[in-house]
């Protein structure tokens, strides 16, 4: 409800002429501790320099909000303490208001001082707020994608936005690796409430230019800091239930959680939760609605064995050449198809086989590589997804799929939401 009100408040706003400012993030340079003090960073380039305060200052001073890119995919950021810039983030996008939004902060000490609204005391720990449960991971994978949830501060105690939690109990955290956003949060000095900087619904953005084909007009400025080199959003997880919970899988793999985690991780569970009922809270974004969806209908091609013998591979080739053909025979008005493979099929086994039938020689198709390893096709999955989508408008996509370890946990969780649950055994 306290969120439903705000809603309803909004006021249309004029549209924003929006400035793309190239930022470099190699001049920005970081202390070895300053993800725990909160020491602020050594711009050596003025442009970055110049283009960070002019953000940071529209983070702390206004209630609108910035793209920046993070080592997962580009966020969209307001001031996680201010209302009205939270509001800005869910219209830009045209977000559901019961979707949660991280927050990002740039320190253990601005986590402290802003969010729990503690100064550091002597002799006190600054991860006195943090439960012990968090600490193993957080010491070897923070800064970086992973996202932890807290319990929210009592209201006497935090100016945290109520809108960043959609009334949870819990609210999400984590300080990115990415220098940009890192250097973005600390100059404003301020918690940065931040989804991916899409429209919503629509596959995440790891260029500039994704996030400008999204919400140019709707929001004042984007940093372009270059791709994103993870390729999916963070791994988020629940240290606060018993056993602990994975809730959402992410640029840290699984195995990595259980290894780094310590015996309190070894149990560690998986949500894997195929549906949300409608008005069903959620603690975390990801785990409801439609997500990474192009426009173009997306079939993902499941793999149902590790078996990458000559034999199968052909007998795939085989299985996907009538899949195609099923798919024209049920829709006439289809002419452009991409194809992104993975690990098992071939490229130009494909481009022979397709080009060669002479069904199917009437029809537009792009074959393209997601890549050769799990951390290659993470990197390149959303990218992809837009290239045949928005600059290729095709009509129909096939992906193939991965197994579920390592990487391939995130990369069949998105590429199943992209899809709609549209999958085939394969």
């Amino acid at each position: 409800m306290y969120l439903r009100r705000h809603f309803m408040a909004m006021t249309s706003k004029a549209l924003f002429d929006t400035k793309v400012l190239k930022v470099n993030p190699r001049s920005i340079i970081f202390s070895p501790t300053a993800h725990i003090d909160g020491s602020l960073p050594i711009i050596t380039d003025p442009e970055t320099e110049a283009a960070l305060v002019e953000a940071a200052r529209i983070i702390k001073d206004t209630d609108e909000t910035v793209a920046f890119p993070t080592e997962t995919v580009y966020g969209l950021g307001g001031s996680a303490l201010n209302d009205n810039s939270v509001l800005s983030i869910y219209k830009a996008k045209n977000r559901p208001s019961d979707n949660p939004l991280i927050t990002h902060v740039s320190s253990v000490d601005q986590l402290n001082r802003k969010i729990f609204d503690q100064m550091h005391l002597s002799g006190a720990s600054l991860f006195d707020n943090i439960p012990s449960i968090y600490r193993p991971l957080i010491s070897s994978l923070w800064p970086g994608p992973l996202t932890i949830l807290l319990p929210v501060p009592s209201s006497d105690h935090s100016k945290l936005s109520k809108l960043t939690t959609a009334d949870q109990p819990t609210f999400a955290v984590r300080i990115p690796a990415n220098p940009v956003a890192r250097a973005l949060i600390a100059l404003s000095d301020t918690p940065i409430a931040a989804p991916s900087a899409n429209a919503s619904t629509r596959p995440s953005p790891t260029l500039a230019s994704h996030v400008y084909h999204d919400l140019k007009n709707k929001i004042p400025m984007i940093l372009d800091g270059g791709a994103c080199k993870v390729g999916v959003e963070s791994t988020v997880v629940d240290g606060l239930c018993n056993p602990p919970m994975l809730l959402r899988p992410g640029g840290f793999t699984y195995e990595e959680i259980i290894k780094l985690g310590g015996e309190a991780w070894s149990l560690c569970k998986v949500e894997n939760k195929g549906a949300v009922e409608k008005g069903e809270k959620v603690r975390t974004p990801g785990m409801k609605y439609r997500h990474y969806s192009p426009s173009a209908q997306v079939i993902l091609l499941v793999p149902n064995c590790k078996d990458n013998t000559i034999q199968n591979t052909e007998n795939r080739m085989e299985q996907l050449n009538r899949l195609v053909k099923t798919e024209l025979k049920a829709n006439k008005n289809i002419e452009k198809i991409a194809i992104l493979t993975s690990l098992k099929l071939r490229n130009s086994d494909l481009q022979c086989k397709i080009f060669n039938d002479p069904d199917l020689c009437s029809k537009t198709f792009i074959i393209e590589k997601l890549g050769h390893t799990g951390e290659e096709i993470q990197a390149n999955l959303f990218a992809a997804l837009r290239k045949v989508d928005e600059n290729d408008n095709v009509d129909l996509i096939f992906v193939e799929g991965i197994n579920e370890e390592g990487e391939g946990l995130a990369i069949m969780n998105r590429l199943r939401k992209a899809a709609g649950n549209h999958c085939i055994q394969f």
